[in-house]
């Protein structure tokens, strides 16, 4: 009975495209939107068994998402990023609810791994994420990044399998997708006319850091929990820094 479409949004994800798509084998289509990858993602992706389109652009993660939605041809949609993967037990459950329940869009909880180590604290468990839902009954918000689904028609239920999320194998891929996602934070509240100051970065460190290692328990990760609460601090200050970097720019450029 399961109608199911997967959509992933890619570039450059050879070293996760394949696994990904062979985790929800269980699915009636797969569908791959690519962003220009240079490496063998599209390659990868159609030797897998996805259905793959390719867009000359990138307008930000939650209209390209909302690019993605819009081939989706089956009931239901699941949406994944490259890097995750939908383990047996969680097939299991995704099919049922599927099956059982027509009018419910579902949050799934999300396991990350960082380099090699599952962190159970920090803030990142149980980090719930909305992916399953009716086709035509949501869709994503336009951010440019930090995206979410908009399910307004829909009542929203939670699965109890986590997800699994392979996001950072090394230190590089943090830094990588640190820069990326600050720069894209800071022009997004630009745009929007926010301003911000070196105050106002700093504090955010500081707070994300005591939240993150003492009230979401992080010290219980251990020396990976360290880290990772280290890390998010420094992403905390890059986004307000990136911000205020942008409001300098922008006062000179109006002089």
């Amino acid at each position: 009975m399961t109608q199911l479409s997967v959509i992933i949004i890619t570039c450059n994800e050879q070293a996760n495209i394949r696994a990904c798509i062979e985790s929800v084998g269980f699915a009636d289509e797969v569908i791959v939107l690519d962003s220009g990858s240079t490496d063998d993602t599209v390659a990868l992706a159609k030797a897998a068994g996805a259905i793959v389109h390719v867009t000359p652009d990138w307008p930000g993660f939650g209209p390209q998402k909302n690019r993605a939605l819009a081939l989706a041809q089956c009931a239901w949609v699941l949406s994944l990023d490259a890097d995750e993967r939908v383990s047996p037990a969680l097939a299991k459950e995704l099919v049922e609810a599927i099956n059982g329940r027509g009018n419910c869009a579902f949050e799934i909880p999300r396991l990350t791994q960082f380099c090699g180590r599952w962190i159970h604290h920090c803030g990142w468990t149980p980090d719930r994420v909305l992916r399953l839902f009716p086709r035509g009954a949501a869709r994503f918000s336009d951010d440019l990044v930090h995206e979410r689904v908009i399910a307004d028609r829909v009542v929203t239920a939670r699965l109890n399998t986590p997800l699994l999320h392979f996001s950072y194998p090394t230190p590089a891929h943090y830094w990588r997708k640190l820069e990326h996602y600050s720069q894209a934070w800071a022009r997004q509240r630009s745009a929007l006319g926010q301003r911000t100051s070196m105050t106002r970065a700093a504090a955010a460190g500081v707070v994300a850091f005591i939240r993150s290692y003492v009230f979401r328990l992080g010290f219980l990760d251990g020396a990976m929990g360290f880290a990772v609460c280290t890390m998010q601090a420094q992403a905390a200050f890059g986004k307000y820094f990136a911000l205020y970097c942008l409001n300098l720019q922008n006062d000179r450029s109006n002089f």
